[in-house]
């Protein structure tokens, strides 16, 4: 029964000296790799987020895989995640696989149904969005769009402004 609550002190040793030094290595990589590695930007970026905790979980907590080995998968992971952000500013065909593009999902006055069920959201998310935005009338609305991210941007129905910031954005097809 003891087993349960205790094994020794030696494993919690470890754990803690393991601990240490996995979290300054895993720093250290971050150092090196840059800002972008725990950015959120988009799925990919939060797998790549997930998969460093995961992973110093492990070194953590599982005896079998060493320091060395640890330090090796976090290498592995930031080394994937630089290289294919690397790529993907350079490539668009990449950058499209990693990130995706935006989503209209309103556009001057009208829901666009298809955009909405392909995105899996409702009529009244984009309308909490708007609100959230500080805007209490749709029709002060130009657009609103899912970013790669999952964000939803309220666009304000201004002069040439408004357009401007829906650049890169698809426009919609009309639904029928």
């Amino acid at each position: 029964m003891d087993m349960v609550f205790f094994n020794s002190w030696g494993s919690l040793l470890r754990i803690v000296v393991i601990g240490v030094l996995a979290y300054a290595t895993l720093i250290l990589f971050l150092r090196l790799s840059g800002n972008r590695t725990l950015s959120k930007m988009n799925a990919f970026d939060l797998i790549v987020t997930v998969a460093l905790g995961s992973t110093l979980a492990t070194v953590l907590l599982s005896k079998s895989v060493t320091l060395a080995d640890g330090a090796t998968a976090l290498a592995l992971l930031i080394s994937l995640q630089f290289a294919i952000t690397w790529t993907s500013v350079r490539v668009g065909w990449v950058r499209r696989l990693v990130t995706g593009e935006p989503l209209m999902l309103f556009y001057q006055g009208q829901y666009l149904s298809a955009s909405l069920k392909r995105a899996r959201v409702t009529q009244d998310e984009v309308r909490t969005a708007i609100r959230s935005n500080g805007l209490s009338d749709i029709a002060d609305v130009e657009a609103v769009v899912l970013e790669t991210d999952g964000t939803l941007s309220v666009v304000k129905r201004q002069s040439d402004s408004a357009r401007s910031s829906l650049e890169g954005v698809r426009k919609p097809q009309q639904d029928n």
